[in-house]
């Protein structure tokens, strides 16, 4: 039975990793972020939420760019590999053996194993407890249009998505069960 607690209850999991990267001063990096979410649709915009401590925090503030990316199930090791070590102390391309080619429209690293993927320019940043919310004006979009069916929906029979489920697993839609709800079911 559910009861009250006075400890914090997160729960957004399972939910979409995304892995962001930025470059500043010659220095690549790539972070995963649990926190992210589009913002607005026209404009298009996208918000992640990074800690302060982070690597990636001041390529970002100083670079005022980021770009935002999608990796399917294949590449759960390197999305964790992502979240676990710092990139001040490990070059986490290298470690996952990942490739990647630049921006189109900023210099960040854009994966090139990304099933989908968003250039961003910083449009503003704000503090909301340990982690600064980054919201960027996406100015370039990346889709692997082979994984996705006419209507826009992935094609599961080619494109397996990783959800995180927290401390270190990840699980997938499986079978997927659609049901569209009418607004007359409503």
């Amino acid at each position: 039975m559910r009861q009250p607690t006075d400890k914090t209850v997160m729960h957004s999991y399972p939910g979409m990793v995304a892995i962001v990267t930025a470059r500043h001063n010659g220095q690549d990096n790539v972070m995963a972020a649990g926190w992210h979410s589009y913002i607005s649709f026209d404009p298009p915009i996208y918000g992640v939420a990074i800690g302060r401590e982070r690597y990636t925090y001041d390529l970002i503030k100083q670079s005022e760019a980021f770009a935002v990316h999608f990796l399917p199930m294949e590449q759960a090791t390197f999305i964790q590999q992502s979240g676990s070590f710092s990139g001040s102390h490990v070059n986490k391309f290298d470690l996952g053996g990942m490739a990647f080619d630049r921006g189109l429209t900023i210099d960040a690293p854009i994966l090139r194993d990304a099933y989908v993927a968003y250039e961003c320019q910083v449009i503003d940043v704000n503090t909301y407890g340990d982690h600064d919310w980054f919201v960027g004006d996406i100015t370039q979009f990346y889709r692997d249009d082979d994984l996705f069916l006419p209507n826009g929906l992935p094609n599961d029979s080619k494109l397996t998505i990783p959800l995180y489920l927290g401390r270190s697993m990840y699980t997938t839609t499986g079978d997927r069960v659609e049901k569209r709800v009418d607004r007359d079911e409503m």
